[in-house]
């Protein structure tokens, strides 16, 4: 074995603290992204400078083009892709014609649970395969909660088999997931061979069809109810025992201040969800009203702290039962909703306190629920992250707002005005049409869907200031970040280091094991990283791997790809995990008992299509 150089090794420690910010995540994926491509960009330098010293004999060169190839996943055409795809997507989604889907479809549903779940993955799973699958599976939670409802179905059920199938859904196409993308530009550099917009297609169909049956069947078995079928809110949250409303005294000393100096700024730990004055209800914002005689107040509390309250300042328990139904009397609309925190969101590990939640967006946060950890007491400190679903009471107006803010997916259908139905022709045909002439190789993608992407702006499916609110940009940036470490990892000879290990395979197993073994191995990594950096990590390995053993590098890409896309065992794996995690109350053990055995089925399925299709 030839030794370790200092380029190789000054990567492979890269890699290794890229992996364990990717796991640990003390700070968002894509900024652990920009972390890495600036670290690879200080090593030359550095290393020049130590030579300068003494203290090595020559430069660490990463790159044959510094920093050319460094910044390179900035003007990537995967990276100018995925956000071109973005700005589709947004243009589709702003007409509102998804939503009508599902609400046509959920109208034949009824309570029949295998309608339900068999609507859900048939709305799901070809939508995903034309817009992006997060943004799909975005649309299309609030629907499959309320379908739910409306059945009297655990929402348990339905959410997880959404996230998968839009997860199997997204292999349709090259345009469903990000990480297509990306791997579809990995595979023209390595070998000379871009994905075409069908080119797996006739797999994903095949993996779409057993994905279904499976959790039509031993998934439909396997999955919890962990949340009971919604009645209540209130209940649902186990809220019982922290609302409560009180009445203010003649002699309390709060008559006459303003709520937010007489209660809200205080160390108790309360919450004023609701104020009645003389047979009206008032909602956020509380703050300027002044305190009278005889206002009740509907609090969120500890019974602890409740107890204090009464002694303090002059309050009387009001003996009415604080649910569901008593905090929609203040509005004619629905006020109580679940609000998840989403991807890319500006509140990712701000608490509510520091975010200033009531005051920004006029609302009370009653619980916070964290897969099946619920959290009622101090939760103003709680450091917020992806999948956190809220318990919010608000007006009908703030509810709308938050429904249209994108930090936020409001997981009930809310009643918007804002859609631009009439768009709806427009943004489908631009669409199809950048599908249609990237399919036929008229224009590359990056072309045509950079030109789709003007044309939904130009004709008004989009406004101008709405362009760049539709990017994830911590997508965006953890692309970019990303690229770098597979070049400076194939060109350090790293790559060819790692497909020496895997290789050794190849002297007990037929091409077709190995070719499985990729899988395998891309699979566990994406369960626990990034999916897009799982791919750019072991493409490189897998091209060195396949073009050793003299097989099909194309069907080992193919095979990483399949993978890193198809992430089912763990909540972090892929981020329409994280969108479910909150909204069906889920354990983390949840993923494994249900996403390990279809793990183990697309690892046979995808490999044996590969082998057969294109050949190893």
């Amino acid at each position: 074995m030839e030794p370790i150089s200092p380029g190789v090794a000054v990567v492979f420690l890269v890699v290794l603290a890229a992996l364990a910010l990717f796991v640990t995540e003390p700070v968002p994926v894509d900024v652990t992204a920009i972390g890495v491509m600036v670290a690879l960009l200080l090593v030359q330098p550095v290393s020049a400078a130590a030579v300068s010293v003494g203290l090595l004999a020559e430069p660490i060169a990463l790159f044959s083009d510094y920093p050319g190839d460094a910044l390179t996943g900035f003007s990537s055409q995967a990276t100018l892709t995925v956000l071109a795809m973005f700005i589709l997507s947004e243009g589709i989604q702003r007409t509102g014609i998804v939503q009508r889907l599902g609400a046509l479809i959920a109208g034949y549903t009824g309570d029949s649970q295998n309608r339900q779940l068999g609507a859900t993955i048939g709305v799901v799973a070809p939508i995903s395969g034309f817009i992006n699958n997060t943004a799909a599976v975005a649309i299309l939670l609030p629907m499959v909660t309320d379908l739910a409802e409306r059945g009297g179905t655990s929402p348990s059920k339905l959410l997880l088999p959404l996230s998968y199938a839009s997860m199997f859904g997204g292999m349709l196409t090259l345009i469903g997931t990000s990480t297509n993308i990306l791997a579809s530009e990995l595979s023209g550099r390595l070998i000379g061979r871009s994905f075409t917009m069908f080119e797996f297609t006739q797999l994903g169909i095949v993996v779409s069809v057993v994905g279904t049956a499976y959790l039509l069947t031993v998934g439909k078995w396997l999955t919890p109810e962990r949340i009971k079928p919604r009645q209540d809110l209130t209940e649902e949250f186990g809220m019982a025992e922290y609302l409560t409303e009180v009445v203010v005294r003649e002699d309390s000393p709060l008559v006459g201040q303003q709520v937010q100096r007489a209660l809200v700024e205080t160390d108790f730990d309360v919450d004023l969800i609701q104020l009645i004055r003389g047979g009206e209800v008032f909602l956020e914002p509380l703050g300027p009203k002044e305190i009278k005689a005889g206002d009740v107040f509907a609090l969120r509390t500890d019974r602890d702290t409740l107890v204090e309250l009464l002694d303090v300042e002059g309050l009387d328990l009001v003996p009415t039962a604080v649910d569901e139904a008593e905090l929609e009397a203040g509005g004619s609309r629905q006020n109580l909703v679940e609000v998840v925190v989403a991807p890319g969101s500006s509140l990712v590990g701000e608490s509510l306190a520091s975010a200033r939640f009531r005051q920004r967006y006029n609302a009370t946060v009653l619980a916070l629920r964290r897969g099946p950890e619920l959290i009622r007491r101090r939760m103003d400190k709680v450091s917020l992250r992806v999948g956190d679903t809220l318990l919010v009471q608000a007006t009908a107006d703030s509810i709308e707002r938050l429904d249209a803010n994108r930090n936020f997916i409001v997981a009930q259908e809310i009643e918007r005005h804002d859609y631009r139905e009439s768009k709806t022709p427009i943004a489908v045909g631009i669409v199809v049409a950048v599908v249609g002439l990237a399919a036929l190789d008229v224009l590359p993608i990056v072309v045509s869907a950079l030109a789709g992407s003007l044309a939904m702006v130009a004709t008004r499916c989009l406004r101008p200031v709405e362009l760049y609110d539709s990017v994830q940009w911590d997508v965006v940036f953890l692309l970019a970040g990303v690229i770098p470490l597979g070049i400076a990892l194939e060109s350090t000879g790293g790559a060819a280091l790692l497909a020496g290990l895997v290789v050794a395979a190849g002297d007990v197993l037929p091409l077709v094991g190995v070719l499985g073994v990729f899988y395998l191995l891309t699979a566990v990594l994406t369960n626990v990283i990034s999916n897009n950096a799982s791919v750019v990590l072991m493409i490189p390995v897998a091209v060195e791997a396949a073009q050793s053993l003299g097989a099909n590098a194309f069907a080992f890409i193919l095979a990483v790809t399949f993978a890193a896309s198809t992430a089912f065992m763990t909540p972090v794996g892929y981020q329409t995990n994280l969108f479910v995690y909150g909204p069906g109350g889920y354990r983390f053990s949840d993923y494994i008992r249900v996403g390990g055995p279809l793990q183990l089925i697309f690892a046979a399925v995808t490999t044996v299509g590969i082998a057969v299709i294109w050949g190893v």
